[in-house]
């Protein structure tokens, strides 16, 4: 039991959505709830923590990618489009230099 309550609190999308305060202030609920000693309340709090961070770093990359994507479909140019197009510019202007 302790362990699929423990898998529910560490599920990535709601941790994603959660501030640090919560999960922090949920794991340290948890943890005296279930009468876990210190050792085993601070291993379960920073694993909380990491895993907050795995879900929300994995949640900003999967909205840059749909963000892309509708740019994508808006045929605007994205920042690696705008960046390619910056760095051809400089090389046609050295080039120019060069022969002049």
């Amino acid at each position: 039991m302790f362990e699929y309550v423990k898998k529910s609190l560490l599920t990535g999308v709601g941790m994603a959505l959660r501030s640090k305060s919560e999960i922090r202030d949920l794991a340290e609920e948890f943890a005296k709830s279930t009468q876990m000693n210190q050792a085993e309340a601070r291993e379960f709090l920073e694993e909380c923590q990491q895993k907050y961070e795995d879900a929300r770093s994995k949640l900003d990359k999967r909205m840059e990618n749909a963000v892309e994507e509708i740019l994508k479909k808006m045929d605007l140019p994205t920042r690696s489009d705008i960046q390619a197009l910056n760095k051809r510019i400089d090389d046609l202007v050295k080039q120019i230099e060069n022969k002049a």
